[in-house]
């Protein structure tokens, strides 16, 4: 099963799924390219670094947030090029158009840390600190229209400690974030999570 990775920022959740598949630890699952919307992405040298293709694409051309129709058409002919047949969110900071989802149909998931659907969007980590939980951790979702949204496919719970700083917290969570993504893309390879429109 060939495993395209969107990343925006530093990659260690990349770095982790490249370390799996390196190890043979990751079933039948191979990373074939990984595409940043950001051109200074540190993912993009970790792709580098382990072989694995990668590519800028930026998402807009006219400095608006969203996408513009020519980035999506280039994401959709990258991914196709790549013969994606799993597209991974990784610490990718844009919700994807309905075209974007339409044409990678239930085949898109995305890695959110938080225990969904509590704290969805930006700063989830700190949300969950800052509201005083005890528990909190990350999620793995099939992607849709909407913000962190999508069915749940498995989430890994992480106990918040007395006295933990926030800084300590998000190793924690970070720390199940690289377990959990590897596991996941590993099952879906096996068939043991279904995929696709069947």
């Amino acid at each position: 099963m060939n495993v395209a990775i969107l990343a925006s920022g530093r990659g260690s959740n990349a770095e982790a799924v490249f370390k799996r598949a390196r190890d043979g630890a990751l079933a039948n699952a191979r990373p074939v390219c990984l595409i940043s919307d950001n051109p200074q992405a540190p993912a993009l040298e970790v792709a580098r670094k382990f072989g694995i293709p990668c590519a800028f694409i930026g998402a807009q051309k006219d400095g608006s947030k969203g996408f513009c129709r020519e980035s999506v058409s280039e994401y959709i002919s990258a991914l196709n090029s790549a013969k994606a047949e799993l597209v991974v969110l990784a610490g990718f900071m844009r919700i994807l158009p309905p075209e974007f989802i339409e044409a990678f149909k239930n085949r898109i998931i995305n890695l959110h840390p938080s225990l969904l659907p509590s704290f969805k969007g930006k700063n989830a980590i700190k949300q969950a600190y800052d509201s005083g939980v005890k528990v909190c951790g990350c999620t793995v979702h099939f992607a849709d229209n909407s913000l962190d949204g999508g069915k749940i496919i498995a989430q890994s719970a992480v106990e918040i400690p007395e006295n933990c700083s926030l800084e300590n917290l998000e190793k924690l969570v970070h720390e199940a974030e690289h377990k959990l993504l590897p596991q996941v893309i590993a099952d879906i390879s096996e068939g043991k999570i279904k995929i696709g429109d069947a």
